[in-house]
């Protein structure tokens, strides 16, 4: 058999490899970036779960009571000295 006819005859096989190459390296690249939108989406995390943490710890130091009285201070608002009076829910 003569190597030209060879090569026409498996012409459809070498087809199909290259195809399945194609699909092979296609499959690869879109691993790598499905891979590297994980990575990034996990630094996003972390870097929202320390924004998180630093935003309540100020808010935990801006509503202990000296703070608060601190900001209530400008506006004329004190610890009122009265004792709070209950009312009856039964009226």
């Amino acid at each position: 058999m003569a190597n030209g006819q060879w090569i026409t005859k498996n012409l459809n096989f070498f087809l199909f490899l290259t195809v399945l190459a194609v699909l092979y390296i296609a499959n690869g690249h879109m691993a790598d970036k499905t891979i590297r939108n994980i990575n990034k989406t996990q630094n996003d995390i972390k870097e929202l779960q320390y924004e998180y943490k630093t935003i309540k710890s100020e808010v935990m130091f801006k509503s202990e009571e000296v703070q608060v009285l601190k900001a209530a201070e400008p506006l004329g608002l004190k610890i009122s000295k009265d004792v709070p009076t209950r009312l009856n829910p039964n009226l």
